[in-house]
């Protein structure tokens, strides 16, 4: 028998080194990693760990573009997609603090010309709604016109808000949008005299210690250190073909154009985690504000997760005022994901264990990110280990096998009677969308072109397939937004209106909202 001293003293050991342990990096971090990046065919990702108010680990692995040697660091910029928003969130409450607008101000006080398609929505949208995702439009809608861009200013998309169709009561549905930050960002032009990009910059960037991050889309490829898009097409990561140029552009910025990097990126999560207080000791925002940004507003349907991630189940699922929060396990988790083509991302911060975790990555593998978030905040919370590139892998081929069959079913059909005898010249002409703008239809070969005035990432040609069908071939093939192209006649045999129908399930577009009438 140990004196009760010795005991006492060995406890006071263990629990020091314990705590030691825990406020270090799980062990054999890098090589977990390093089995991610080749598990999941990633080229490159950076991983941002911070704890107690510290950086822990800002790094990258891998490479910035495949088939090189061009290795991915702290400093890299990755496109951060939707993690955006959670900036736009920040930057409205930074001037709510200051007196100059109140989460419950309806929209149109600040942008009188804004309007819904609904008169009631108009009159009672509120800033706080602009981020939550509850507006009653279809979700995604619009994005035809912001991923990739269009020739539309943010002014212009927003005037177009009012014919976008309206699928849900007001504030009854969760339904994603990025449109109305567009709104969030005109409401901080109007309020603070800045643009949102420079707001940003100014506001956040410079005050939290992010020197690297950039604001506008648009500078990307002005770096000299930035990472290179990749996609899996045919089962095979290939390089995206001018991702540069078809990702987003400015006016989206509010919703999914910042650049950043492991460093800066870590420093935000600090901010975040400590009610505002920068790692420079600057109070950027009051405590009360990350209340106010972190509560959920909207909640979201849980889904029940496959047998295979079970740990991973959430009980609760919401989102906030541009961020999301959910519960891992016993813990609520704060933070957002991103992805636009090519790249995919996830902030994820723990605050009872004052824990963040970042994952950027130049594929879009959704398995990769969260294998590393969930094997780091597993270490932190004492959680039993748990295999999660084995999980994530086995769910990722579940998932590529469902896409298969899914694709395959999507295909119709042809039909050897589905013939149609009006003639090309009859359907050619111009057309217009309500939205979208203008499209030419012009005979092309065996076919016709198809051209979208302010939409040029869609245009392609156009193949006769059965009936009154054809199908629209993009000539930027890394888009996956092909589509059939049904025309619906008038007794006469004149076209009434034309309506398209995206034929890869895998894809990010949609054109439920597309309507084509001819243009007299």
């Amino acid at each position: 028998m140990f004196p009760k001293r010795v005991l006492t003293s060995f406890a006071l050991i263990l629990t020091s080194f314990v705590a030691t342990a825990q406020s270090g990096l799980p062990p054999g971090l890098d090589q977990y990693i390093e089995k991610v990046v080749k598990t999941f065919e990633v080229p490159g990702l950076s991983v941002s760990i911070v704890k107690d108010g510290k950086v822990l680990l800002a790094k990258g692995y891998g490479v910035k573009k495949l088939n090189t040697d061009d290795r991915v660091d702290g400093n890299t910029l990755f496109s951060i997609a939707s993690n955006s928003k959670a900036f736009t969130g920040t930057a409205l409450a930074l001037l709510i603090e200051e007196g100059k607008l109140k989460w419950d101000d309806r929209v149109i006080q600040h942008l009188p010309w804004f309007k819904m398609g609904d008169n009631y929505i108009t009159t009672n949208l509120t800033v706080r709604d602009l981020l939550v995702h509850q507006s009653g439009l279809l979700a995604y809608s619009g994005d035809l016109m912001l991923f990739p861009p269009s020739t539309f200013s943010r002014r212009e998309i927003l005037e177009k808000v009012q014919k976008l169709p309206l699928a849900y009561d007001f504030r009854s549905t969760y339904a994603y949008d990025n449109i109305l930050y567009l709104a969030c960002a005109e409401i901080i032009k109007a309020v603070s005299g800045q643009e949102w990009e420079d707001f940003v910059k100014s506001r956040i960037f410079d005050k939290v210690g992010m020197p690297g991050s950039v604001s506008r889309y648009s500078e990307f490829g002005t770096r000299p250190n930035i990472s290179f898009a990749h996609n899996r097409i045919n089962g095979k990561i290939t390089l995206v073909d001018d991702y540069l140029q078809q990702n987003t552009g400015d006016a989206s910025n509010a919703a999914g154009g910042i650049l950043s990097n492991a460093n800066d990126i870590s420093n935000w999560m600090i901010t975040q985690l400590d009610s505002g207080r920068t790692p420079s000791g600057l109070q950027l925002f009051k405590p009360a504000t990350t209340r106010q940004l972190w509560n959920i507003i909207r909640p979201i349907p849980i889904s029940k997760v496959s047998e295979r991630l079970k740990p991973a189940q959430m009980d609760f699922w919401g989102y906030a005022s541009g961020f999301r929060a959910y519960n891992y396990q016993k813990h609520k988790v704060v933070g957002h994901g991103g992805k636009l083509a090519g790249f995919v991302s996830q902030v994820a911060m723990v605050p009872d264990l004052k824990l963040g975790v970042t994952v950027f990555t130049n594929q879009e593998s959704t398995g990769a990110y969260w294998a590393i978030i969930y094997h780091v905040i597993d270490f932190y919370a004492r959680n039993d280990k748990f295999d999660w590139i084995n999980a994530f892998k086995e769910e990722q081929e579940a998932s590529f096998a469902r896409l298969k069959d899914s694709q395959q079913k999507s295909v119709v059909q042809a039909d050897p009677d589905g013939l149609f005898n009006l003639p090309i010249s009859k359907l050619a002409g111009n057309y217009r969308d309500a939205v979208y703008g203008d499209v030419s239809l012009k005979p092309a070969g065996d076919g016709m072109s198809m051209e979208f005035k302010n939409l040029p990432h869609f245009n392609g040609t156009l193949k006769y397939y059965q009936y009154n069908t054809f199908i629209s071939t993009l000539k930027n093939r890394s888009l996956k937004g092909d589509a059939y192209v049904t025309f619906s006649l008038n007794p006469d045999g004149t076209v009434d209106q034309v309506k398209m129908k995206i034929i890869d399930p895998d894809s990010d577009h949609t054109y439920q909202d597309v309507l084509l009438k001819p243009v007299k």
